[in-house]
């Protein structure tokens, strides 16, 4: 006959919390913190190119080219500045995408040939 023990947890392990014993049921310990909502890259990209009256192209979303200036900024707008045309308030969710004037050609754009 053989003599088998029976293999019965400590008390101390019965009363430890279930999220000590086990990280899939819980929050891990040494999480990553979620990201900031607001990073400010673009007030810093605004403001930048406002204080050195940069020539910008504002692309809208309907294929309409804009040049000029910013002069200001806030959450939902621009105001273009533009030398010889009235001055424009652009609502930035109708702005498809905005340079640099003259980037065009030194990322390789087309040259007019």
């Amino acid at each position: 006959m053989v003599n088998r023990k029976l293999f019965r947890p400590s008390l101390t392990e019965v009363k430890e919390p279930p999220a000590s014993r086990s990280h899939a049921s819980g929050p891990q310990p040494h999480k990553k913190p979620a990201p900031p909502e607001q990073t400010h890259a673009e007030n810093f990209y605004w403001v930048k190119q406002m204080q050195a009256h940069t020539p910008m192209t504002i692309v809208l979303r309907d294929g309409e080219t804009l040049r000029g200036t910013v002069e200001w900024y806030d959450r939902d707008c621009i105001k273009l500045t533009r030398f010889g045309s009235p001055n424009l308030l652009i609502y930035k969710q109708v702005i498809k995408y905005v340079y640099k004037d003259g980037e065009e050609a030194a990322a390789g754009g087309s040259n007019g040939q």
